[in-house]
């Protein structure tokens, strides 16, 4: 059977519950992801004085190809969304900054040191978002920034958090649709703590100078981001879930949910329906910890499936925003953007060809065993049918056959790089 021919299939049965599968489709065409540009380059960033990872962070593997110049990272990424279905979005961190081989430091940054990312995503219809680089530092090297107690090292990222947002900003205000700021930030202890209040106040105060300074919300929308532990941060994180919580419905500002950042046993789709309680909208980095929060690429399983189904069937679609955050850098980069980006969008189709409305009825009823029986027959519905469909209409590859695009772009450009 043809792709055509196996969509009328799956259309016909998906149509017996009522999913008009023509509308589901045109409702996954308006859900951009926001893909995050360091897979290209193993969180490099084109800094003059670049300086060795550090908050925690690494990155194995030595795959040949990896972006060294702006050029390469924006020709990998245009690759990457050539494969997958729909308009999406590209997140950018601070250290991606285009000075012209001027040193300069990172709370001096402006508007014009993004000049180039904003006509490249003008030119290929692109949202961007941003992210202050609150590592690879020296005044990180010790593990603290914004809740540091030197008050000048606080001082400066603070600057550098402000400067962030003001260029974000100006990424809504050119692109017409406002950017997120996303403040992650290392700070933490190794070992037992005698003190995580004062710590905590100090950050406080630091998020507080930052959001002082007014951005127009409609150009950029502030989150800030919690952490369980990290590598060197194993006892304390001075910047946990219930801080970043309370500060934000506290303050109006959107908690950002990464999926690598809870205890292995947490489920981030199991927060999502009580978030939505409170929050007006929040932001996910989607990743997949495997033992610890080791950002690997984004696979099709029971979790991201989880929380498609959490904000498909809470009618969240325009309240959650959807970005990723792994880096491999053990398989071709292109591929891993692909690979993970066409997983969450197939979870979001997965999740919008599933009959939420009668399954919520049924447990409203307490029929918990016609719940269940159709909760596991919609597991093997035709949604791969449908899938196929979507992207032979988009344009792109149809199952597995967008990797000869990437084997040819390995050949012709990867492998030609130093």
């Amino acid at each position: 059977m043809t792709i055509r021919e196996n969509y009328a299939y799956a259309k016909a049965a998906y149509e017996k519950w009522g999913i008009s599968v023509d509308e589901v489709l045109e409702k996954l065409k308006m859900i951009p992801i926001s893909i995050h540009c360091w897979q290209g380059d193993d969180i490099g960033g084109f800094e003059v004085n670049r300086n060795e990872l550090s908050g925690g962070i690494d990155v194995t593997g030595n795959y040949p190809g990896k972006a060294s110049t702006p050029e390469e990272l924006r020709s990998d990424l245009e690759k990457a969304l050539s494969l997958i279905p729909g308009k999406h979005r590209v997140n950018l961190h601070s250290i991606y900054a285009e000075t012209a081989g001027e040193a300069v430091e990172r709370d001096q940054l402006e508007p014009k040191h993004f000049e180039q990312w904003v006509s490249w995503a003008k030119e290929n219809g692109l949202g961007l978002d941003f992210n202050p680089t609150l590592f690879a530092h020296p005044k990180a090297d010790d593990g603290l920034t914004l809740a540091h107690p030197d008050r000048e090292i606080r001082e400066f990222w603070i600057r550098h958090c402000i400067a962030s947002r003001r260029i974000a900003e100006y990424f809504g205000k050119e692109l017409g649709t406002p950017a997120l700021t996303n403040i992650w930030i290392p700070d933490g202890y190794k070992d037992i703590p005698s003190d995580r209040l004062t710590p905590r106040q100090r950050l406080k105060e630091s998020l507080d100078k930052i959001f002082a300074v007014a951005i127009d919300e409609a150009y950029n929308l502030d989150a800030i981001e919690s952490k369980l532990f990290g590598i060197g941060s194993e006892a304390y994180v001075v910047g946990s879930h219930e801080f970043y919580l309370g500060y934000a419905l506290k303050n109006n500002k959107l908690c950002l949910l990464d999926t690598g950042h809870f205890h292995p046993t947490e489920a981030v789709s199991n927060k999502i329906s009580s978030m939505l309680l409170y929050s007006d909208k929040l932001a996910l980095h989607v990743s997949r910890p495997v033992r610890w929060d080791s950002d690997h690429v984004v696979i099709l399983d029971d979790e991201l499936r989880e929380i498609a189904h959490e904000i498909v069937r809470n009618d969240a679609l325009d309240k959650v925003m959807i970005g990723l955050d792994f880096f491999d850098a053990s398989i071709n980069r292109v591929a891993a953007w692909v690979i993970g980006t066409r997983n969450m969008l197939k979870a979001l189709l997965y999740a919008l060809l599933t009959p939420a409305k009668q399954l919520k009825a049924l447990q409203e009823e307490g029929n918990f065993t016609e719940r269940l029986a159709l909760m596991e027959e919609f597991k093997t519905y035709p949604f791969g049918a449908v899938w196929d469909y979507y992207c032979e209409t988009m344009g792109v590859p149809t199952r597995e056959a967008w990797l000869d695009d990437i084997k040819t772009y390995e050949k012709a450009v990867l492998s030609l790089r130093s």
